[in-house]
């Protein structure tokens, strides 16, 4: 499998709302970063380990979010990392603002499963959608 195929196979486990299938292509010891500035990890410190990644984005997100949907429109496959321009949209429950925002991600695959995952979003908006001063 390339490591294209396999960061799309993320997106389509994410996007079926299955946590474990999109945990289960990363690495034990895998790193995940929210931009800098996001209202999740505003000093853009890395979270490690599945459990770490479960406990601080995909719980939290899969509560406060209706219909958060990523959707990646451009695709750069530079060998061990896979680049990925797209679209989040979705409803933050506690303000009721809706999230339309340009997003980019960057892959970093190492033995087949993913090592490293960084994220690129417009804070400010996401902040004001969030209502986060």
């Amino acid at each position: 499998m390339s490591n294209r195929q396999l960061v799309n196979e993320v997106y389509q486990a994410f996007g079926q709302g299955d946590v474990a299938g999109v945990l289960a292509r990363f690495h034990a010891d895998a790193e995940w970063r929210l931009a800098e500035g996001h209202p999740y990890a505003p000093g853009g410190e890395a979270w490690i380990g599945h459990e770490e990644i479960a406990r601080k984005f995909f719980m939290r997100a899969g509560t406060e979010w209706e219909g958060f949907t990523v959707a990646p429109h451009r695709w750069h496959d530079a060998g061990d990392t896979v680049v990925i321009e797209g679209r989040y949209t979705g409803t933050y429950r506690p303000t009721g603002k809706r999230l339309a925002a340009q997003v980019c991600h960057v892959w970093t695959v190492r033995d087949g499963r993913i090592q490293r995952f960084q994220q690129y979003v417009n804070t400010a908006h996401l902040r004001d959608v969030m209502g986060v001063s």
